[in-house]
């Protein structure tokens, strides 16, 4: 820690990282290497407490610089935290922002490389437990689709941004093809207009 001019300047990096994510509205790549420093840095504070403790039998918890240790232990922990809590909440957005299909979101190589493999499993179980959800009521309302602004008719007119293939909806099966346009129940292609495979023509 001697390298170091100041306990938590590690902790402070990292939280200045989330400020420039939210502020540029981008993901950054996971931070392993600083993080990992940081729980260096904790184990490390930690030990030195337990050893003066350990070392003074007349130890009341009152010496100014084990106060101090304990107080960048404690800041230390909720940088981390306020760290990752930025990314779990912004990992939740991008999901809904596609829709909630997943592998669409896992796909995309860019995104991939800046998950830690934990982040990867979180959206796995995430996505588990809202499709769980979602089945519990989906004949009466599809949580999944889009409400920011509230449809006026049950069908819609569509022009196909990206070939998306063949898909199944509630007039058959129909091979969506870029340049095309069809006229479609919403619900059976809102995913794909929320995903930008389909653009909605008003």
């Amino acid at each position: 820690m001697a390298e170091h001019k100041q306990f938590c300047d590690l902790a402070t990096q990292l939280v200045t990282e989330s400020r420039r994510s939210t502020s540029s509205d981008t993901l950054f790549k996971y931070n392993d290497p600083l993080v990992r420093q940081i729980i260096r840095e904790q184990r490390q504070l930690e030990a030195f407490i337990q050893s003066q403790v350990a070392g003074s039998p007349e130890f009341t918890g009152e010496a100014p610089a084990l106060l101090i240790y304990q107080t960048a232990i404690l800041r230390n922990k909720r940088c981390l935290l306020a760290y990752h809590n930025h990314r779990i909440e912004r990992l939740k957005d991008m999901y809904w922002a596609v829709g909630g299909a997943l592998p669409h979101l896992l796909s995309s190589p860019d995104i991939r490389s800046k998950l830690s493999p934990l982040e990867v499993d979180f959206l796995k179980t995430y996505n588990s437990e809202v499709m769980e959800f979602r089945s519990e009521f989906s004949d009466e309302l599809d949580i999944m689709a889009g409400i920011t602004e509230p449809p006026k008719d049950l069908n819609v007119l569509v022009k196909v941004i990206r070939d998306c293939g063949v898909i199944q909806t509630e007039l058959g099966s129909i091979d969506f093809r870029k340049g095309q346009r069809f006229m479609v129940r919403r619900a059976d292609i809102e995913h794909l207009i929320i995903q930008g495979y389909l653009e909605e023509v008003r």
